[in-house]
């Protein structure tokens, strides 16, 4: 379900913002907006999909990466994904940045996805509380059963999650980012928690 208040940032080829509108205005138009995409990593390097509920005014019932959705207007992207992850999945952790993604996709319905999607990445082994309006399911799976599954059947996931996968998969599996996570994450839980 969408808000028909909610408004997106229009911006250039450069990320920079050039006005505003509204959120199914510019996915029915396909006009250039920012975006944010979370993927969350378990200790042992799961990545935590989310499979999207089927009410959403595109892609629902497709599994897709943890979190997905876009900064208000006025929001730090930062913030945003901070935000999101708690409304969405129901827990927060810390977020880094992991990397910039522009893709434009037909995600059906009349809908075209135009975005530059900052994704961010953290590690988080804790309970979930998904909200049913954005996530009808959740599921930690190992990276390389994760590839092997969009290979074989690559409509069962969001089009922009597939283009993480395929262009992005060292990133996404290997970059520095998820160690200093992982070092940070066993330092909160301190000498006693169990991990």
């Amino acid at each position: 379900m969408i808000d028909s208040e909610e408004f997106v940032l229009l911006v250039d080829d450069d990320d920079q913002a050039v006005g505003t509108a509204g959120k199914l205005e510019a996915h029915r138009h396909g006009l250039r907006h920012r975006a944010l995409s979370v993927v969350i990593r378990d200790p042992r390097g799961r990545l935590l999909l989310q499979k999207r509920a089927i009410g959403k005014y595109h892609s629902g019932g497709l599994w897709t990466n943890t979190c997905c959705s876009h900064p208000r207007p006025q929001e730090p992207v930062e913030r945003a994904a901070q935000r999101r992850l708690l409304e969405e999945m129901g827990f927060s952790c810390e977020l880094l940045p992991l990397l910039r993604v522009p893709y434009r996709a037909d995600v059906g319905g009349g809908m075209i996805e135009d975005e530059i999607v900052h994704v961010f990445a953290g590690v988080y082994d804790g309970p979930l509380r998904p909200d049913p309006r954005e996530a009808e399911g959740y599921a930690w799976v190992e990276p390389g059963e994760l590839r092997e599954e969009m290979q074989r059947m690559p409509a069962r996931f969001s089009v922009w999650f597939r283009k993480y996968i395929i262009d992005h998969w060292t990133t996404l599996t290997g970059d520095p980012v998820w160690a200093q996570l992982r070092g940070e994450a066993e330092a909160s839980r301190g000498p006693d928690t169990p991990a």
